[in-house]
């Protein structure tokens, strides 16, 4: 084993992940967390089988389970008729083809299932509201220790990583909220992730067991505001939703007024650039590669990347180990990008484009469908 302790960034899945990762390889690390306490950001979450089968082999996924649900079905739905576009199936048929579930949750469930697992490791040591310093990496570094940076799509541990991504606004914006099982009958469908298509605006929506309630996730183009995560909209920006909403169904639309709290969301990337130094520092999850959600996997990626960099790390001296991984990483990544990148112009189609859209999904059978998921959902991560 070349290294035998790692510094985390940032508590969130990707570095959660890491430390369980590493630790099934016998490297101790501990994880650097600024806030005083893990809280939820967000709502809901997708764990689709090419994460859940990492999480299997963590130790994770038996704490999920229990409380997650597996949707029968992945459809594609018109946002202004309400008719069916499309459908995967999931659920039975995502563990026979994939070999692992595809689940709905809420993103507080997964978040407290990896904490009991880093906390009863004894190779994981947690601080919160603690910022590792400057003096901090260079001891790290000098012990022969790996720094990575987990702190998400405004990570400060790309400063130590020259020509890192940075950030930018998308131009896209999430608004994110959940609806009551019972206000929701009769027109979303609990055995189903939805996804309803309009022009330039999406909207998708599935249940959380937890809370006998809808993730709903809106997503239209905007302006950027605030950074922040968890702000409000304001009356202006809720018109801005309603207005990119405007043709939609009423039944849909519905939904917006019955919503509990709603969170306004500007939706930021990550760039290009290097994701390691060369020598003890590497960049994995949203610091590395923020993306949009239009594939749903951006916690996938954070746990692919989570768990493959552990098993670098453990057979190769890091600073052989770092650009193993970030050239292993990138074709992956980028690939989904590119898949995002086609579902944000299909999910968002207008006129002519709509229609040939719509003709093109009634088309395929469901199991072709499915056939275009297994690069995805099939991928299984090296040991």
């Amino acid at each position: 084993m070349s290294v035998e302790h790692a510094a985390i960034i940032g508590a969130g899945v990707a570095g959660l992940t890491a430390a369980l990762a590493l630790a099934r390889h016998g490297i101790r690390s501990e994880i650097f967390e600024q806030a005083p306490e893990l809280t939820e950001v967000g709502a809901g979450l997708q764990i689709s089988p090419n994460a859940s089968r990492i999480l299997d082999k963590l130790g994770v996924l038996d704490l999920l389970t229990p409380i997650w649900l597996e949707p029968n079905n992945i459809r594609l739905i018109s946002g202004t008729t309400l008719h069916e576009l499309a459908a995967v199936p999931s659920g039975p048929a995502a563990r026979a083809r994939w070999e692992a579930p595809y689940g709905v949750l809420h993103r507080t469930s997964l978040q407290g299932a990896l904490l009991t697992a880093v906390k009863d490791n004894p190779l994981c040591t947690l601080h919160l509201g603690s910022r590792i310093e400057s003096g901090d990496i260079a001891a790290i570094a000098r012990a022969g220790g790996v720094i990575i940076g987990a702190d998400g799509v405004w990570s400060k541990t790309r400063d130590l990583v020259a020509d890192s991504p940075s950030s930018r606004f998308s131009g896209n914006i999430a608004y994110r909220f959940t609806v009551s099982a019972a206000d929701a009958r009769g027109v979303l469908n609990r055995e189903s992730v939805s996804a309803f298509l309009g022009p330039s605006a999406h909207l998708v929506a599935y249940p959380l067991r937890e809370t006998d309630s809808f993730n709903m996730v809106a997503i239209t183009t905007g302006h950027a505001a605030t950074r922040e995560w968890l702000a409000q909209p304001t009356q202006a920006q809720r018109q801005q939703l309603l207005a990119g909403f405007s043709r939609w169904n009423p039944a849909l639309l519905s939904l917006f007024d019955k919503s509990g709290e709603m969170t306004f969301w500007p939706l930021y990337e990550a760039t290009r650039g290097k994701w390691q130094n060369g020598r003890d520092t590497v960049l994995i999850g949203d610091a590395a590669h923020a993306m949009m959600p239009f594939a749903a996997q951006g916690a996938a990626m954070a746990i692919e990347d989570a768990y493959e960099l552990a098993s670098f790390l453990a057979k190769r001296p890091v600073s052989e180990a770092l650009p193993l991984f970030e050239a292993h990483r990138v074709p992956r990544v980028n690939r989904l990008r590119q898949r995002g990148a086609f579902n944000q112009f299909v999910y968002h189609a207008r006129g002519p484009f709509r229609i040939g859209r719509d003709i093109v999904l009634s088309l395929k059978p469901p199991q072709s469908l499915a056939a275009d998921l297994d690069w995805i959902y099939a991928y299984r991560a090296i040991d």
